[in-house]
């Protein structure tokens, strides 16, 4: 016989007793219980319930637009090294003329704002840049073609393109691009419930009544007043002031959590009408950790000059506007100010010393002239415009520059 027999019965006999009234508290009869801690223990319940729910709301939210705003890119992409590390960054807004009035085509990018932003200072910055704007097109197919309006690079290389040449224009590196036609604007505002602009003055336009002073703007409202430039004092420069009143409204509703109730119409107008290389991961973290900028927000343009250049009405930047331009974001992004020398400080240069350009003359110029590409002689029969260079081609990198001859010239 085990002489630790006895022991085992003891112990046995304990845990048995242990284990049974445990067993009783767990099974005990309900009359024992009180009905107050039944409703407390039922509205836990509810209240865990709840919770789950609302985490996995969560989650569908958060992969759905993960999804959605990636998938565009054809696959998921990891924060960039700038946004994760709350570097300074640059950021290209392209508004084109696509899905507005039947129009389907490519089109040209009626809208470009150039945005920065400093987290480690808190500051941003928001240029608009004349779509008329005289510039050299950089990024096109065969880099056939010259100096031309700004935003006819998005309808000759896309938003490439459009990066590539406001980028040589100013001499700022761009980090990201951001893509919207004119019916995302209307979906966007109404997604959000609506802006609110400060109207600079009475006007109607497409139907629609805008009254000076403060405003509360549907979607095809908002449309209306960002599109009217004929009625503006200001021309094509109030209307660039009124976009970015709309852009700026826009931004500030999107970061606020009332609009988190409309994630499905903001991921389903992603899919429709905006084409970014930002990645979702990118945007959650610019709207945690960048939003202090837009508290400081300096916003402006580039104040071109009329001119007629083969009957066509063009905006001719001086090199003084375009280096004061260059230089404002070059310091908001951190980087030392560069002189400008590029082709449109070459082209003002050339018109200064040859057609006697004075750029305090309020008159609109007439003699603004382009000069043939690396050679200081102007275009013959034609004073500016696009061409093609017949040329051109991959085995004759050796001679860039062309006669006028050579290029066929048209607006």
């Amino acid at each position: 016989m085990d002489p630790n027999s006895k022991r085992r019965e003891d112990y046995r006999s304990k845990t048995t007793a242990l284990n049974l009234h445990r067993n009783h508290a767990i099974a005990a009869d309900s009359s024992s219980y009180k009905p107050g801690n039944m409703f407390a223990r039922f509205i836990g319940l509810v209240a865990l319930v709840a919770v789950c729910l609302g985490v996995a709301w969560a989650a569908h939210m958060y992969f759905t637009i993960h999804s959605a705003i990636d998938g565009k890119s054809g696959g998921p992409i990891a924060n960039s090294a700038k946004i994760v590390n709350k570097q300074p960054i640059s950021v290209l807004v392209l508004g084109v003329d696509q899905g507005i009035e039947g129009r389907h085509d490519r089109g040209n990018s009626d809208t470009l704002i150039l945005a920065t932003a400093n987290p480690q200072k808190n500051t941003a910055t928001m240029t608009s840049i004349p779509r008329d704007t005289l510039t050299d097109i950089k990024g096109d197919p065969g880099n056939k073609y010259f100096m031309f309006r700004v935003n006819s690079a998005y309808e000759i290389g896309g938003s490439a393109a459009s990066v590539k040449t406001v980028k040589s224009m100013l001499n700022v590196p761009i980090d990201y691009y951001v893509e919207v036609n004119m019916k995302a604007l209307r979906s966007l505002v109404n997604a959000v419930g609506g802006v609110d602009v400060n109207v600079p003055f009475d006007f109607s336009y497409d139907w629609c009544d805008f009254h000076k002073g403060k405003q509360h703007l549907n979607g095809r409202h908002a449309v209306a007043y960002v599109r009217m430039r004929k009625e503006d004092p200001r021309g094509d420069y109030g209307r660039q002031l009124r976009q970015r009143q709309v852009i700026t409204a826009i931004a500030h509703k999107a970061m606020s959590v009332n609009t988190i109730s409309n994630y499905r119409k903001l991921v389903d107008i992603f899919n429709k009408y905006v084409k970014t290389n930002l990645s979702f991961n990118d945007m959650l973290s610019l709207a945690l950790n960048y939003r202090g900028c837009m508290d400081n927000l300096k916003s402006g343009y580039i104040q071109g000059h009329d001119a007629w250049i083969d009957g066509a009405a063009i905006q001719v930047a001086s090199t003084e506007e375009l280096q004061k331009t260059s230089n404002k974001l070059r310091r908001n992004l951190g980087l030392e100010t560069q002189t400008l020398n590029n082709e449109e400080t070459r082209q003002n240069e050339l018109n200064e010393q040859n057609n006697d350009i004075k750029w305090d003359d309020p008159a609109a110029f007439t003699n603004y002239r382009i000069y043939d590409q690396n050679e200081n002689k102007a275009v013959t029969d034609s004073n500016s415009g696009y061409g093609e260079n017949s040329n051109t081609s991959s085995s004759s990198s050796s001679s860039s520059s062309s006669s006028s001859s050579t290029w066929k010239f048209h607006w």
